[in-house]
C-alpha cells in the first residue's frame, strides 16, 4: 500500500477555497486519510504588526527572536492550526491539530545564529501522526519544531514547506502536494508545464523562466524530491483540485 498524501496549505490559499477542506474531508471519509501541513506567515506578520514588532527576514526565513517566537508559536500552533481543524471538521471529517513539538514529531537544530529560534529539521518521529491516521483522524500540523533540551525542549519556528517535505519522507508519502494560488509552473509562453525533473527546473531558474515568488515554491518541491518524495504544485483555488490530481498543475519527478 502506498503512503499517505501530504498536503501543504500555504498562506496564499488558506481560507480562499472552502473546497480544499471539503476535498480533505472526502479523502478521509474514503479511507485515504491525508496529512495536512500548513503555514500562515501573513497571519503571523499581522499579529506582530499589531504588537509593534517588526518582521525581519533573512534568506526568505523569518528572524525569530525572543519577542517574535511566542507570537509565531501562538499563531502557527494555535490560531491558524485550529481554524483549519475547525474547517475540516465542519466539512465532515475529524481532524486534530498539533505541531512539530507535540509528540516530539519534528526534531531540529538551530539553523543559524542570525536567524534566532529558527529550526533546521534533523529527524521526524512520526508515531503521533501514525496513531491519528490509524484512527481515521486527519493530522493538521503547524510548523513549530523543537530542539532537544534538558529541563525543557526549545521551541523553534520552521519553514512550513520544509516541514511538509520532511514529514512526507518520514511517512513514505505517495506524494506531497503544495497548494498555491497559481495553476502550475509556466513556460516562457505562459503554458503550464505538466512535469519537471530537478535538472530541467534548475535550467528554467537559470534562464529566468522560473522567477520571483515561484522560485521558493519549486525549491520546496525539489527539497521533497531529494528526500525521495514526488511533489506537485496545484492550484488550491480550483474546486476539487485534491480529488483530481492526475494531469493537474506541475509534477516534479526523479
Amino acid at each position: 500500500m502506498s503512503g499517505p498524501l501530504v498536503i501543504k496549505i500555504g498562506g496564499s490559499t488558506l481560507g480562499s477555497a472552502d473546497s480544499t477542506f471539503r476535498d480533505i474531508a472526502a479523502l478521509a471519509k474514503a479511507g485515504q486519510v491525508p496529512v495536512v501541513v500548513h503555514g500562515g506567515g501573513a497571519e503571523a506578520s499581522r499579529w506582530l504588526d499589531r504588537m509593534g514588532i517588526v518582521s525581519r527576514f533573512e534568506r526568505g526565513l523569518r528572524v525569530t527572536d525572543e519577542d517574535v517566537l511566542p507570537v509565531v508559536v501562538a499563531v502557527f500552533a494555535g490560531l491558524v492550526n485550529k481554524r483549519i481543524v475547525s474547517a475540516i471538521n465542519a466539512a465532515g471529517a475529524i481532524a486534530v491539530g498539533l505541531c512539530g513539538a507535540d509528540g516530539r514529531i519534528l526534531e531540529c537544530t538551530l539553523a543559524a545564529p542570525e536567524l534566532g529560534f529558527v529550526g533546521e529539521p534533523q529527524r521526524v518521529h512520526p508515531e503521533a501522526i501514525l496513531a491519528l491516521r490509524g484512527a481515521g483522524i486527519v493530522p493538521v500540523i503547524g510548523p513549530i519544531g523543537f530542539v532537544l533540551g534538558v529541563e525543557a525542549d526549545q521551541l523553534v519556528n520552521v519553514n512550513a514547506d520544509t516541514v511538509a517535505g520532511n514529514i512526507a519522507a518520514a511517512l513514505g508519502a505517495e506524494r506531497v502536494v503544495f497548494l498555491t494560488d497559481v495553476e502550475g509552473v509556466q513556460d516562457a509562453g505562459g503554458v503550464v508545464i505538466p512535469e519537471l525533473t530537478a535538472g530541467r527546473t534548475r535550467t528554467l531558474i537559470a534562464d529566468g523562466t522560473i522567477s520571483g515568488g515561484m522560485i521558493p515554491k519549486v525549491e520546496a518541491c525539489l527539497h521533497a524530491l531529494r528526500l525521495g518524495v514526488p511533489a506537485q504544485i496545484v492550484d488550491g483555488r480550483r474546486g476539487g483540485s485534491l480529488l483530481a490530481l492526475e494531469g493537474s498543475g506541475t509534477r516534479f519527478v526523479a
